[in-house]
């Protein structure tokens, strides 16, 4: 989850807040790539999840980066909750995940290496001190009560809010993981196009990365049980977004969404002041009932645009959310994929040429037939595995155009990062396929051997 925004003075003009996002459009040679990817942390001989403090702690784990890999801490009330280092942050999720939020990069070789020392460097204190990492879109076997909140302001009133407008919400909180990626655009005209191409293809993403068949301890009946999470979650801040398909869309249509949308609090001071439910539109007229009488700064838009949470967002940049959170493979695939379809103009144009003629409820029940079936999902005459297929060939096209070599100019370009996703199309099994073939195979039900055998 987001950390608190600075900077910006007082918001004076409507028009400040469409700026603000027009202020992300760069041109294409300086697009870059921020990878972000979550993983659930447990204490390895009770397989249980990491408790805030203690020898065997989310704690032990930030303080174990910071003295030993030099990262600077982040702290919210005497409390070190975060870490910082070269424009990358690490942070923790609600239910004690550890996020790693990558510093912007120009190539998938460069984001993998940023991820893979990032993986190494956890594993060096969590082998120390007895704890291990494993990467899954939601949590397998602890229930509700074992995942302990992590002390974030923030966190504490998303619990509270969450527990009154859907279902969902504190188990997304504590007990989902995704991996993400963050990419550029350059004018209006582009960012359009690509939220289009994103939230159409974002069912695709969840069924090639669908990696949760398991939930407090048995077979859940979906593939991505992360997914059906965010539909039950808060429908004001959430969805496929049908509005960004009609004619007109653009930064201020984005406006509008996000200010209709609940608030949840007010960064001041170091501290988060209660705004649940309040209206940023009242905010900007000086009326919000937590604060009477005073008007937002530019750095509250940015707060209030981190709390919406739709299959993929636009802040100064567009973040594609559909994907779980997966193995070492998989966390520089989902960057591979959607670069090579966003980043070449011709890959971009053959995307929405796949997509153009669905409907809002196409796109819909694409979304959830992802999550329940996998590849394996049909929606009329639409076949998910075909899609993906086709989805992975334009990826691949796009990042051949791209020619970013690696390695020393030794590999040509992006595509080898496709790999896995490559198999998948080939075999028609995606993680959660693997998994739940293991659980009814060799595992004899026993669930407790993904810890074993998939951390990392």
């Amino acid at each position: 989850m987001s950390i608190p925004q600075s900077g910006g003075g007082p918001i004076e003009r409507h028009e400040q807040l469409a700026e603000y996002l027009a202020s992300g459009c760069k041109p294409k040679q300086d697009w870059r790539i921020g990878t972000e990817h979550e993983k659930f942390g447990y204490c390895k001989d009770s397989l249980k999840p990491l408790p805030y403090d203690g020898d065997r702690s989310i704690r032990a784990v930030l303080e174990g980066l910071r003295d030993r890999h030099g990262w600077s801490p982040v702290e919210e009330s005497g409390l070190i909750i975060g870490l910082e280092k070269d424009g990358a942050n690490v942070s923790l999720e609600p239910g004690g995940a550890l996020e790693l939020s990558g510093a912007p990069l120009e190539t998938i070789h460069e984001t993998c290496d940023e991820v893979n020392q990032h993986l190494r460097e956890v594993k060096d204190i969590a082998d120390e001190i007895g704890v291990g990492f494993i990467g899954l879109g939601a949590a397998p076997i602890w229930r509700h009560d074992e995942m302990p909140l992590m002390p974030k302001g923030r966190y504490k009133l998303m619990d509270s809010y969450m527990q009154k407008v859907g279902t969902d919400g504190t188990a997304m909180m504590r007990r989902t993981c995704t991996v993400q990626v963050n990419l550029d655009f350059s004018s209006e005209a582009d960012m359009v196009q690509k939220m289009r191409v994103a939230l159409a293809l974002q069912p695709v993403a969840t069924a090639l990365f669908a990696n949760s068949p398991f939930f407090e301890g048995k077979p859940n009946g979906h593939k991505s049980w992360r997914s059906r999470v965010w539909r039950h979650l808060d429908a004001a801040r959430t969805g496929m977004l049908p509005f960004v398909f009609d004619e007109g869309f653009g930064f201020e249509a984005w406006v509008q969404y996000v200010l209709d949308v609940p608030m949840y609090f007010v960064y001041r001071d170091g501290k988060y002041i209660d705004a649940l439910g309040m209206s940023f539109r009242d905010f900007l007229k000086g009326e919000l009932p937590a604060l009477p009488g005073e008007r937002p700064l530019m750095s509250d838009w940015a707060d209030h645009l981190t709390t919406v949470f739709p299959e993929a967002r636009v802040k100064k940049f567009i973040e594609m959310r559909g994907a779980d959170g997966g193995p070492w493979r998989r966390l520089c695939a989902l960057p591979a994929f959607w670069v090579g379809l966003t980043y070449d103009q011709g890959a971009l144009d053959a995307a929405w040429d796949l997509v153009k003629g669905w409907d809002a409820e196409t796109r819909d029940a694409l979304r959830v037939a992802a999550s329940v079936d996998g590849l394996q999902a049909r929606v009329g005459d639409l076949n998910m595995h075909d899609l993906a297929r086709e989805a992975v060939a334009i990826a691949d096209a796009g990042l051949k155009a791209r020619a970013r070599p690696g390695a020393g100019g030794l590999i040509a370009d992006e595509t080898h990062f496709l790999n896995a996703l490559k198999e998948s199309v080939e075999s028609g099994k995606v993680p959660a396929d693997e998994l739940l073939d293991h659980y009814n195979g060799d595992w004899n039900g026993d669930l407790t051997r993904i810890y074993s055998e998939y951390s990392y």
